[in-house]
Parts: C-alpha cells; structure tokens; sequence
C-alpha cells in the first residue's frame, strides 16, 4: 500500500511539473505573439495520459487493499488533482489556440493579461506546494486569492465590453484568455480544498 501511494503521489508532482510548464509557456506565447499550439496541445495529451495513469493506479490501490480513513482521502484526493492538472493542460492549449484563431494580436494591450496570469502562476505555484507539504494554510491561502482574481475578471471583462477604443478582435481575444486564466484560478483552488481534505476529512 505505501510503496503505491508513494507511486501515485510521485506521479502527481510529474504531472504538476508539466501543468504549471504548460501554462507558463502558452502565456508567454500569447504575449510574445508566438504561435505554439502544437506543442501545447502535445503537452496536454501527455497531461491527459498522465492522468489517466494516476486514475488507473488509484483504482487498483482502490480494489486491490479497500483502503479507509486517511489512505482513502488521500487516493480520492490524488484522482481530483490529477484531473485539474490536465485541465491546465486543456487551458493552456486553448490560449495557444486564440492567437492561432485570431492572427496577429501586436497591437492589442495584454497588460490586464500580464498581471492576471502572474496572480495565476502563483496559485498554481501555491496549490503544488500545498500538495508536496500538506501545508493547509496554505491550501486555504488560495480561496482568497481566488477571489481576487474573479474581481480582476469581471472588473477588466466589464471594462473590455465598454471600451469603444478596443477592435472587436482584440476584445474577443482578451476576454478568451482572461476566462481561461480565472478558470484556472479555480482549479488551482480546488487542488487546495483536496489537500485540507486530505489533512482534515474536511474541505473548509
């Protein structure tokens, strides 16, 4: 039993590896104006593998030793990650895909885009950390910073609707990878809930 939950956890960090990469790189991407969707889109089939792989495990543990309590938690907690992190996978992929949709964005202000996905970045960086200490304070730290992004979201999504200043395509581009990074966001938080879960038999 602990050498495969070790196994599983090991997974879950390689996975959270690659999640965060994956996000970081379509931002980057994005900015730069630089097309990657290829490369997005492999890492997010490895992602979906990887998670598949966790599931496959956790059931086995699952069937194989009836765990309860603490074990229990721990393997139901690992399955709910895994999918959030090839959710990013799936997120970053499609903010690769609107500079593809939409051609060249050079002239379009990213700037709301810049400072909202290095709130971003650093739930992601938080929720992994959590997970590797067990730190719940710091699971718990993520439902405020949640909130700040859904404030920086609908504020900046407002002001993009209003603007008569903004093309059309600029507007429509923005408000897709803000709409990605804030439901990043949240899966960021709800990687944190399964770590209190997995701590506390609770997810307040």
């Amino acid at each position: 039993m602990d050498m495969g939950e070790e196994r599983l956890q090991n997974a879950i960090v390689d996975m959270a590896i690659l999640a965060q990469d994956s996000v970081v790189k379509a931002i980057e991407a994005y900015e730069r104006g630089e097309q990657v969707t290829g490369a997005a889109r492999n890492r997010a089939q490895e992602l979906s593998k990887l998670s598949a792989e966790v599931e496959e495990l956790g059931v086995d543990l699952l069937a194989r030793y009836q765990p309860v309590a603490t074990d229990l938690r721990l393997i139901k907690s690992c399955l709910e990650i895994a999918y959030g992190f090839s959710r990013f996978g799936r997120y970053a992929y499609d903010i690769s895909q609107v500079l593809e949709t939409y051609g060249d964005l050079s002239t379009c202000d990213k700037t709301v885009i810049h400072d909202l996905s290095e709130k971003v970045t650093k739930m992601i960086e938080r929720s992994i950390q959590s997970f590797k200490t067990r730190d719940t304070e710091l699971a718990r730290s993520l439902r405020k910073d949640d909130d700040e992004v859904d404030k920086i979201y609908f504020k900046y999504t407002h002001a993009l609707a209003t603007d008569k200043t903004m093309t059309v395509r600029c507007a429509l581009a923005s408000t897709l990878v803000l709409r990605y990074l804030e439901r990043i966001a949240d899966h960021a938080c709800y990687i944190g809930d399964s770590v209190i879960y997995i701590v506390t038999a609770s997810k307040a």
